[in-house]
């Protein structure tokens, strides 16, 4: 499907689409939007994977248990995930890399605007680049008693473990303006 809105191309394309595009961006952070009984909120994140698990195209997500965002997955089970390509928010990325969705609109202060996503309730953020639609068919908290002891004292010296989401990507689409 490719739909043309005043000059903004949207197609939908393969889970798999621009891969690389998305890891050289992954490096310099994407963002993670979740919505729940109301609320919206946006993340900044640098930890991804794209593959398949049980004959499913799957992003795979670490979000930290003292996050806002947590319980709003928790809660719908679905995400997006927007990357942005051909454009510059590195400004907007290290803000809400920063900044608690439970102390403001990161969305109004960033002027970020929403795209609805095709199939699932959370929207993505209008932007070019590529969004994925992501449904959660598994997560798991890190244990840190299982971790390799350089990752556990580089990375969670402060106990604050994350959760693991596997999320079905059901849907992928590329955004041209």
């Amino acid at each position: 499907m490719e739909k043309d809105n005043n000059k903004t191309k949207i197609k939908n394309v393969a889970y798999d689409y621009g891969i690389s595009d998305f890891l050289a961006q992954l490096n310099k952070g994407a963002f993670l939007t979740t919505q729940y009984a109301g609320e919206n909120n946006v993340m900044t994140i640098g930890w991804a994977q794209i593959g398949m698990i049980w004959s499913k195209p799957v992003m795979t997500v670490l979000v930290r248990k003292s996050r806002y965002t947590k319980g709003l997955i928790d809660g719908s089970k679905e995400f997006t995930i927007s990357v942005p390509l051909n454009c510059d928010k590195q400004k907007e990325l290290a803000y809400c890399g920063t900044v608690s969705g439970k102390d403001e609109n990161k969305f109004d202060t960033q002027r970020l605007k929403l795209l609805e996503s095709e199939k699932i309730n959370t929207p993505c953020l209008d932007m070019p680049g590529l969004h994925y639609e992501c449904m959660v068919l598994y997560r798991t908290e890190i244990k840190l008693s299982d971790l390799d002891e350089i990752v556990n004292d580089t990375w969670y010296h402060d106990g604050d473990t994350h959760t693991i989401y596997v999320a079905e990507i059901v849907n992928t689409r590329f955004v041209n303006k």
